[in-house]
């Protein structure tokens, strides 16, 4: 008797393209051959540097945006370890955002309350609010000549292999 229960499709790996070294003058005809750690380590660097170099004009840092940001966009304010916990990862080591939190504190642009959570002052607000401008700009410098759709279309295949490769890239949202 057959069974109706589908039966799971045998995983038939597709053909692969060879691999050439990171070449960064490779033709069009040979990007499928580039190693995609090389280029999204080359934007990544660039990317990075450029963004830290504009803020240190203005004698801020990246994590101290990203913790500005943090205490912005949370639902309630957080804690330091809430805080801490969220940007950890993306830090330079483990004490770099507790330092931020503490720069941030002295230069009066976080606050915090009788429950010990974080707030910003309306100079830490002004301070974001022009890291955000700042932000902006290098993105319109960095997308010159990329429309939204090579963008969109980049980012989903960048997530696709993130996942592929053992991420936890998650489920895409709706708009």
């Amino acid at each position: 008797m057959e069974s109706s229960t589908p039966q799971p499709q045998a995983h038939t790996p597709r053909p692969t393209t060879d691999q050439a070294p990171a070449d960064p003058a490779a033709a069009d005809e040979a990007l499928a051959t580039q190693p995609i750690g090389y280029w999204s380590g080359l934007v990544h660097a660039a990317v990075t540097r450029r963004l830290r170099d504009e803020m240190a004009r203005i004698d801020v840092t990246q994590p101290q945006y990203w913790v500005l940001n943090q205490v912005k966009y949370r639902p309630e304010a957080p804690s330091r370890r809430e805080v801490d916990e969220a940007l950890t990862p993306l830090a330079d080591g483990p004490h770099e955002i507790p330092r931020v939190v503490d720069q941030l504190l002295h230069r009066a642009w976080l606050r915090t309350d009788a429950a010990d959570r974080l707030h910003l002052t309306d100079a830490g607000e002004a301070a974001r609010v022009r890291l955000r401008e700042l932000a902006t700009g290098l993105r319109a410098v960095v997308h010159e000549g990329v429309s939204d759709e090579e963008y969109v279309a980049a980012l989903k295949v960048l997530r696709r292999m993130a996942a592929n490769a053992g991420a936890d890239v998650g489920a895409p949202r709706t708009a």
